[in-house]
């Protein structure tokens, strides 16, 4: 029988819309249910009002080490808000610690990190 997925629960309020991140998806993410982490997971860095896909490299009680995916756009809406990426893990890539708070999973530059789910957003509006 296999064992069911752990989920991390999720009491805190997330990333302040408006002073921590100006996008409303953002927002909702940093506050969502998310697997426990593991090595190898995707994950996504949840900037302003960008996306960065990356994969978690080690995982430690109160910290989780990711790299950053390569992400290649297949679509062709443009300038749009509609866009689709395929990933590629990419070991070269520089480590970003987050570390574990009460607003959630943040490294130094205040970005918020979603579990288990791997996207890639551009906002071209800024």
């Amino acid at each position: 029988m296999k064992e069911s997925t752990k989920y991390m629960s999720t009491n805190n309020p997330g990333m302040k819309a408006g002073s921590e991140t100006g996008s409303l998806i953002n927002h909702v993410y940093s506050r969502s249910l998310t697997p426990a982490p593991e090595a190898g997971m995707g994950a996504t860095i949840l900037a302003w009002t960008d996306r960065y896909a990356a994969t978690i490299v080690k995982v430690t009680p109160q910290q989780i080490h990711v790299q950053r995916d390569i992400p290649t756009r297949v679509d062709t809406n443009g300038m749009s808000e509609a866009q689709e990426y395929t990933y590629a893990p990419n070991p070269e890539a520089s480590i970003e610690v987050f570390r574990a708070t009460k607003r959630g999973w943040r490294n130094r530059a205040g970005n918020g990190l979603l579990v288990g789910k791997r996207e890639e957003y551009y906002d071209f509006s800024f």
